[in-house]
């Protein structure tokens, strides 16, 4: 097969794309490739500074220019406003990547308040819900285009220490295949599912931690932040025209039997 004409399925020239959690991590990886595929993108998370930053470098690295949009995704009125501020400048947003996410400490169960609970389902599932709502049905009166909402492998093996976190996300599995359904058949709603990635997140973890992810992973390590970008431009691009309703594991071969 002619590669120029392998490539032009992955081709996002002129697209559209919003990324929140855009200005670090995997978010940012994802922005990167995106921009190198053609793409205008929208970076989103919850400090002006740092989604500027992130635009900035995208810019000096592909000349694709990107917009940095701050955004609180668990404040559903800031949702809002960011997608009424995108659709006056472009008109459209063609793909949307629900990527922002927290997974704050926590001493035992018992000790997560009321607050820290609200905050993590804001964040991690409320956000994502609301964008996909607001922006899915404006898709389907437009162009149509991709949702992809990133989850997490604690929604299907959470640990003792991630517990409002891994509910979240395991709603953003059911989340997936409920829009896939809503939505069809002018937007597609697909999900990646992350194992361990070596972002700044983990940064904080202990030796023992790393040894662990390294015995229970097949491949034998984390993933590093690039790892992400083949399952993100498939599911951009027209190359993924007939996916819909999947929950895509980049986890490095984790099983997860009971």
């Amino acid at each position: 097969m002619n590669p120029e004409k392998v490539a032009r399925h992955f081709d996002l020239t002129d697209k559209v794309i919003l990324v929140t959690g855009g200005s670090r991590g995997l978010g940012f990886a994802m922005c990167r490739a995106f921009a190198e595929a053609g793409a205008t993108v929208i970076i989103s998370s919850r400090k002006q500074e740092a989604c500027e930053r992130a635009a900035q470098l995208i810019e000096r690295e592909t000349g694709r220019a990107c917009l940095p949009m701050a955004c609180h995704v668990g404040d559903w009125a800031a949702c809002d406003d960011l997608v009424e501020a995108i659709y006056k400048k472009y008109d459209r947003i063609d793909v949307l990547v629900n990527n922002a996410g927290m997974s704050p400490r926590y001493e035992s169960l018992s000790s997560v308040t009321r607050e820290l609970w609200d905050k993590v389902i804001a964040v991690n599932l409320a956000g994502p819900f609301r964008l996909s709502a607001i922006v899915g049905e404006q898709m389907v009166h437009g162009a149509g285009g991709s949702i992809i909402n990133i989850s997490s492998t604690a929604a299907v093996k959470p640990s003792a220490a991630e517990i409002p976190y891994a509910t979240a996300k395991a709603g953003i599995n059911n989340l997936t295949a409920g829009l896939a359904h809503t939505f069809a058949p002018g937007v597609r709603t697909n999900c990646i599912m992350p194992g361990p990635f070596l972002t700044d997140i983990s940064e904080a973890w202990s030796e023992e931690v790393k040894e662990a992810i390294d015995a229970v992973v097949p491949l034998g390590r984390a993933g590093q932040p690039e790892e992400i970008i083949g399952a993100a431009l498939y599911l951009a691009s027209d190359a993924s025209r007939y996916t819909n309703g999947a929950i895509i594991k980049v986890d490095g071969g984790m099983a997860y039997g009971n």
